[in-house]
């Protein structure tokens, strides 16, 4: 193993321990995606949900569960992304655009929008194994204004407005809206739940955050490179600029 510049007997003693720990975590987390990979078959689909999807020219167009498979590819990662923002959210708004006139509670959530940033620059290189896209009960023309506002150019954007996919996946409680991530398979004409990220509902440890996608999260895991961490009062926002 490497020795870095000035450091400490104590510190690499200590450094050492901790690196057998990462080891053994990665032990571990290779262990949880060999059994996900084994998990049997899930539910049929119930039905082929109809999403909507704006157009550039600000027309909308119908498109079904089923068609967001690309030819040669099996699995699909639907992220639900609450838009509406959860009622309990107080955190600002987006400061200038159209969806900065939206009430608050109409709005999106800062949280979603943070992970959907990094989605963005992801897609491109899932694309040729899998698909992925965001769904979301705001109407899909709000939903394209939103995404040009921010400057995505990957993630495709859904509307699942009166449809029952997020109730029926996790992504609707007592009409609030969760962040949760969810994965089908398609084999033949046939469409399964595969998984979805759970623990979202799962009792938090005392002193610790909730993780559901935290895999998947770049900024929170660089975070936890750090000797600060995440920090106690730190949350995603719009933007993070003094005014």
């Amino acid at each position: 193993m490497p020795t870095f510049p000035g450091e400490s007997a104590e510190y690499r003693a200590a450094r050492d321990d901790l690196l057998r720990q990462e080891i053994a975590l990665r032990r571990q987390m290779e262990a949880v995606a060999e059994a996900r990979r084994a998990l049997p078959p899930g539910g049929v689909v119930p039905q082929d949900y109809a999403f909507h999807e704006a157009r550039p020219d600000g027309t909308t167009r119908q498109v079904r569960l089923s068609e967001l498979f690309a030819p040669g590819t099996r699995s699909l990662i639907v992220y639900n992304f609450m838009f509406p923002r959860h009622a309990g959210d107080d955190r600002p708004g987006p400061r200038d655009g159209a969806t900065a006139e939206l009430p608050l509670h109409e709005g999106p959530c800062p949280s979603c929008t943070g992970f959907i940033d990094e989605l963005d620059g992801t897609v491109p290189h899932v694309t040729p194994h899998a698909n992925l896209v965001v769904v979301a009960k705001a109407p899909a023309p709000r939903l394209a204004v939103w995404g040009r506002e921010r400057g995505w150019r990957h993630v495709r954007l859904l509307s699942s407005a009166g449809t029952t996919f997020a109730p029926d996946y996790g992504g609707e409680v007592d009409g609030q809206q969760m962040p949760i991530l969810n994965v089908f398979t398609k084999q033949g004409d046939v469409v399964r739940h595969f998984w979805a990220s759970e623990m979202l509902y799962a009792t938090e440890e005392p002193g610790q955050d909730p993780r559901h996608v935290g895999t998947v999260e770049m900024s929170w895991n660089l975070f936890d490179l750090l000797p600060e961490g995440r920090g106690a009062d730190w949350t995603e926002q719009f933007d993070y600029c003094c005014s």
